[in-house]
């Protein structure tokens, strides 16, 4: 059934795709341009255009870059999915409910978004959809009565004030969308709409601290957008520091903790199987469901604060049992012997195999992942899918929630080669390493002290290690931060690489290369630089001789497999 999700009229030309966009690293909210430079509509603009794709994808604060396109007058003047959707979504939902503004959101069914995606151009009205080939009626959202508590009704009444009243109705809008019939307890909340992505993110949450909004459960917050300390001495300038300043401090006058981190896992506070928890940060949601079997769908920025002021979401998505089962299973050709390269690049791959449902990855039974290359697939996994979780076969701990009718992918040898090369484009000539996206753990920190070995960055290359501030405390009481910036490496807190500009971002830097997959595939968008990847041995090795090797790594050889 063709559902309006958010109704209103619209029209314009068709810009169809079909694959999945994440806004945030792959839209520049500032042109309306795709900048996703592995997406099929990079160099398109959006503006103004009805854009058709099956759903989003990657990170949770694409809400806020579609606010920021509205804001700056460069939205598509409609979005139509064929699949649920909840980050761009909600975006326009915060921007119709906070903000004044209206963005039309349709779901077509498959044969109806097929139509759609050949025609040049569109019209939507409150109750009907029109291109060439298609006339379609659109139907409103189902009605489901919420049930809400007492509680629930004083905060949506106003009890509580106007912030948390407007939480409230943000998050039984939200309900609405998703069909839920109650909201849940949450125990704890992690944000990932404190990162500065432009203006509107500053009016958000300020428009609740300055009517004295506090969080109700235990919340940490993602990194942001400056070192909060140091950002004057770093050279950030002003027009871009004191907003980022700022949109932190207004999550801390909230109540929030300064954990300034993307990898909350890490923390002294991470959920344990079965607990019922609100993050956003795709990486991060990820890893609670897959690794830790905590409960907690993927929230997205905004939403993210809604819930922290009322400690309530909707009983949904992966808070349900039977919403967690895998629907593909993806058979993995797996390597005999393989260094840390391969989780990302798996990662990567499983989510381009399942981009909009919950995968089980077979074939690695054998292996045994540590928490940190758990933590690289799970970034990875989260880039390319929409799905807030993965299984892996005899590793994760839900892993024997299959839906009987699941189908079938592969993942093989020649899938893990190209995905390398993919991410080796640039030149061999390498002026940056970036590790620590997600930020680093403090067993990251010790393998590179180790693999350093007494020896120095090269002369001509900037080697960066960013990580949490719970993280850099310990690293540091163990001395590993003294060796690493003896080493001649400059350790970061408070940001992570897809929050990283200039000047902090190196200026000359041309190239860089990382062993992250989640970074390798967002950095030439966010940084305009070449990009080149590997192990961490790889990565140590290219910072101290400012080369990265043409050959492709002896475990992605042929006779490895099979």
């Amino acid at each position: 059934m063709a559902v309006n999700i958010l109704a209103g009229r619209a029209s314009g030309r068709v810009l169809a795709s079909n694959d999945g966009l994440s806004f945030w690293g792959g839209v520049d909210p500032a042109t309306g341009y795709v900048i996703d430079s592995h997406h099929p509509l990079c160099g398109q603009s959006l503006a103004g255009a009805v854009v058709a794709m099956p759903t989003s994808r990657g990170s949770c604060t694409g809400s806020g870059v579609l606010l920021e396109l509205i804001e700056n007058g460069l939205s598509p003047a409609a979005l139509v999915f064929r699949e649920a959707e909840d980050v761009l979504t909600l975006g326009a939902l915060v921007g119709r409910d906070v903000f004044g503004q209206k963005l039309p959101i349709v779901r077509l069914e498959p044969a109806e978004f097929s139509a759609l995606a050949v025609a040049d151009h569109v019209a939507i009205s409150v109750d009907r959809i029109e291109a060439p080939g298609l006339s379609v009626g659109l139907a409103d959202l189902p009605n489901s009565a919420l049930e809400l508590t007492t509680a629930d009704r004083h905060m949506l009444e106003g009890g509580d004030g106007k912030a948390v009243q407007t939480a409230m109705q943000i998050v039984c809008s939200v309900a609405a969308i998703h069909g839920a019939s109650q909201l849940i307890d949450v125990s704890q909340v992690h944000i990932d709409g404190c990162l500065y992505a432009g203006p509107v993110f500053l009016r958000f949450a300020e428009f609740f601290a300055d009517q004295g909004a506090r969080v109700r459960v235990p919340t940490t917050l993602n990194a942001i957008s400056v070192d909060h300390a140091n950002w004057r001495d770093q050279g950030v300038p002003s027009e871009f520091g004191l907003p980022a300043s700022r949109l932190a401090d207004a999550y801390l006058r909230m109540g929030a903790r300064a954990s300034f981190t993307c990898a909350p896992y890490l923390l002294d506070t991470a959920p344990k199987a079965g607990d019922a928890v609100a993050w956003a940060e795709s990486n991060a949601v990820v890893y609670a469901n897959s690794v830790l079997a905590a409960r907690t769908n993927k929230h997205p920025d905004f939403l993210d604060l809604c819930i922290a002021l009322t400690g309530r979401a909707p009983l949904s998505g992966v808070y349900l049992d039977a919403n967690r089962r895998a629907r593909r299973i993806i058979s993995v050709e797996a390597p005999a012997v393989h260094d840390d390269s391969l989780w990302p690049l798996l990662g990567y791959l499983a989510g381009l195999r399942a981009p909009d449902c919950i995968p089980i990855l077979t074939g690695l039974q054998d292996l045994s992942p540590s928490p940190d290359d758990l933590k690289a697939l799970c970034a990875a996994f989260g880039t390319t899918s929409s799905a807030p979780m993965l299984h892996l076969a005899g590793i994760s701990p839900e892993a024997g929630a299959v839906d009987p009718d699941a189908d079938t992918a592969e993942i093989t040898r020649p899938d893990l080669v190209r995905t390398w090369q993919q991410f080796n484009s640039g030149p061999a000539d390498i002026d940056l390493v970036a590790f620590g996206s997600p930020h680093f753990s403090i067993d990251e920190c010790r393998a590179l002290a180790q693999l350093m070995d007494g020896n120095q960055c090269a002369d001509r290359v900037t080697g960066i290690v960013t990580l949490g501030r719970d993280a850099i405390a310990a690293a540091r009481a163990e001395g590993l931060i003294g060796r690493l910036e003896n080493a001649g490496f400059r350790v970061l807190p408070d940001l992570c690489w897809c929050s990283i500009t200039e000047p902090v971002f190196p200026p000359h830097a041309r190239t860089l290369m990382t062993n992250s997959g989640k970074y390798a595939h967002y950095a030439p968008g966010l940084s305009g630089r070449r990009v080149r990847f590997g192990s961490l041995a790889d990565c140590v090795q290219a910072v101290r001789t400012g080369r990265a090797s043409d050959s492709i790594p002896a475990w992605l050889q042929t006779e490895n497999f099979g």
